[in-house]
């Protein structure tokens, strides 16, 4: 009997542990799905939580604008005008025209002014222009100081404060009593670079040379022959001036200059470098005004104007001001 009640017993026993054991495995089961299901929606909840910001706070919009701009601006290339006034003026003019640049507003970091007054008057105009514009010879010789009765070297340019010299202009190039070649402008873009001068460089095509299709052909030849003859770009920007539209009250659409540009640029992207490309800036000259810059400044590769006439009025500072409408720039 006693070893029936023990046998019965353990039995017994042994049913109930297996029984517990599966309750046992069934909440430990239960409590780990529990778990894993709390852990995957809490997984699921964070990422909601750290996505909805992105969505619901106001100013997305703007941060995303502010990351967008800080990528874009690490290669911006900073407007640029210059003011040509050529063989304009008197002492009296030239003071007058001084004046009234002098009263506009501070211009800020975005932008880069240069006026160009003629030579007699470039020592007048560094020492009473606004200190933040500088100043451009219109033309340097090919060498240095010596017998060169009329020339101006570039080291006398940089010794009265100039920064800059505008070199290769149409009107240095076409004029029957100048007819300077594509050489002797590269030449005198060496020797002004290597007298510390940066250098507005003149290229573009007369009427008939468009008329024909040569536009690109024209504007590429007179780049290759300062390319043959330089390796430093840095203090380089070009200035397409269509010659038909100089002086003539003739504007190229913003559609015309930005094409020139962009194929200015490509070539310098295939013939110098892709940095070169990127980082020179290439204006538009040709009968720039306050009414036309505005749109022409929206144009991603038209990097700023080389302006003529207009610059001779306080209106020049409405041109300047254009650099608020630039495309910005990859």
């Amino acid at each position: 009997y006693k070893s029936s009640m023990s046998c019965h017993t353990r039995a017994l026993l042994i049913s109930i542990g297996i029984n517990m054991a599966m309750v046992c495995s069934m909440l430990f089961l239960a409590s780990t799905m529990q778990s894993g299901a709390a852990h995957i929606n809490a997984s699921l909840n964070g990422s909601v939580m750290r996505s909805r910001p992105l969505v619901s706070t106001p100013n997305f919009a703007a941060r995303s604008a502010v990351r967008h701009n800080v990528v874009a601006n690490a290669g911006v290339r900073k407007f640029f005008v210059g003011g040509n006034w050529k063989c304009n003026g008197n002492r009296e003019s030239i003071k007058t025209l001084i004046d009234g640049l002098n009263q506009g507003a501070p211009v800020g970091p975005d932008v880069e002014v240069v006026c160009a007054p003629p030579a007699p008057y470039l020592d007048y105009a560094r020492q009473n222009l606004r200190k933040d514009f500088s100043v451009a010879g219109q033309d340097s010789w090919v060498s240095g100081q010596g017998a060169y009765t009329g020339e101006v070297a570039p080291e006398m340019l940089k010794d009265i404060g100039c920064e800059w010299v505008i070199l290769g202009h149409s009107e240095r190039r076409h004029l029957p009593e100048i007819k300077e070649t594509d050489q002797t402008v590269a030449i005198k873009t060496k020797n002004a670079l290597d007298n510390g001068l940066g250098v507005i460089l003149c290229i573009g095509e007369l009427l008939e040379e468009r008329e024909a299709g040569k536009t690109i052909e024209v504007c590429e030849r007179q780049m290759e022959a300062v390319a043959k003859t330089i390796k430093d770009w840095s203090k380089i920007v070009v200035a397409y001036e269509p010659v038909w539209a100089i002086g003539t009250g003739k504007v190229a659409t913003p559609e015309q200059a930005q094409e020139v540009h962009d194929a200015v640029r490509n070539w310098m992207k295939q013939n110098i470098s892709p940095e070169v490309a990127a980082s020179t800036r290439i204006l538009y000259g040709g009968s720039v005004n306050p009414g036309n810059c505005e749109e022409l400044a929206t144009k991603p590769d038209i990097d700023g104007f080389l302006v003529g006439g207009a610059s001779l009025q306080p209106d020049f500072l409405k041109i300047v001001d254009s650099y608020k409408q630039a495309a910005v720039v990859q």
